[in-house]
C-alpha cells in the first residue's frame, strides 16, 4: 500500500504539463490540495498560480532531465506524462522515428524515474505514476506501442525495485484521450478529466494499476487468452 492517503499536502512534478491531459494533472492536484506543481516541459504557459512552478525540460535529454531535478529537490508525486505517437508500420519505419519514439516513452521516463528515486525516498516515498496505455498491451500502433511495452515492463520493475524505500509506483491504461494529439482521429474517445479524476482516485486508495475506461480494462482481462483474443485477423489464417 502506498504511503499516499492522500494528495493533499502534495508536492507533484508533472512532465508534459502544457499538453491537454498534462493540465488536467496540473488542474486536479491543485484542486485536491497539492501545495506545489512543477509543471515541466518544453514549452512554457502562463498557469496564473503561485503554487505552479514552470521548468523546461525535455525528457529526451539527460542534462536537462538533472537541471530540472536541481529545482525539484521537495518532490512527493511525480507523473511522467510527456509522450509521443508513432503510427507508422514498426517492419518499415524509419530508424530515426523509432528511437525518438523510445526516447520519449521509454528512455525518458525511466531517466526521470531514476534520478527523482532518491529525492522521493529522502522526502518519504511518495509515487511515480507512469502514464501508460492500453497500447502496452494491444500491438496496434507499431513502435508507440512496442514503447509503451517496454514502459509497463520497466514500470513494474520500479514498483518493485522502489517497495523498499516506500514509493509507490501506479501504472495508468487508457484507449484514446480527447486531447490535441487524438484530435484528427475519429473513435471513441475518454475524457482527459475523466482520466485523471479516475488515476488520483485510485492512487488515494492505495492502486498499483488504474484502467481507466472499458477498453483498457477488456484488453487486460485478454492478456491471459490465446492470441485470437487479442488479434482476430490471426484466427483467419
Amino acid at each position: 500500500m502506498t504511503q499516499i492517503r492522500s494528495v493533499e499536502g502534495s508536492v507533484v512534478f508533472v512532465t508534459g504539463a502544457s499538453g491537454g491531459l498534462g493540465q488536467q494533472w496540473v488542474t486536479q492536484f491543485l484542486e485536491r490540495g497539492a501545495v506545489k506543481i512543477y509543471a515541466a516541459g518544453r514549452t512554457q504557459r502562463d498557469w496564473n498560480d503561485e503554487r505552479v512552478v514552470p521548468v523546461h525540460l525535455d525528457v529526451t535529454d539527460e542534462e536537462s532531465i538533472v537541471d530540472a531535478m536541481r529545482v525539484a529537490g521537495d518532490t512527493t508525486v511525480l507523473v511522467n506524462n510527456a509522450g509521443a505517437t508513432l503510427w507508422e508500420p514498426i517492419s518499415t519505419v524509419e530508424p530515426d522515428l523509432l528511437r525518438r519514439a523510445f526516447d520519449v516513452n521509454f528512455f525518458g521516463p525511466v531517466a526521470l524515474a531514476r534520478h527523482m528515486a532518491p529525492v522521493l525516498k529522502v522526502n518519504g516515498g511518495g509515487a511515480v505514476i507512469d502514464v501508460l496505455s492500453v497500447l502496452s498491451w494491444l500491438a496496434k500502433s507499431a513502435g508507440y506501442s512496442a514503447a509503451k511495452a517496454a514502459m509497463w515492463s520497466a514500470t513494474n520493475s520500479l514498483r518493485i525495485e522502489l517497495l523498499e524505500q516506500r514509493t509507490h509506483v501506479l501504472g495508468l491504461f487508457m484507449g484514446y484521450v480527447d486531447t490535441p494529439m487524438t484530435a484528427s482521429l475519429d473513435v471513441p474517445k475518454i475524457s482527459a478529466q475523466e482520466v485523471v479524476a479516475v488515476t488520483l482516485d485510485g492512487l488515494e486508495q492505495g492502486a498499483y494499476e488504474v484502467l481507466a475506461d472499458a477498453v483498457s480494462a477488456k484488453v487486460r482481462a485478454a492478456l491471459g487468452q490465446p492470441l485470437e483474443a487479442l488479434y482476430p485477423e490471426l484466427a483467419k489464417q
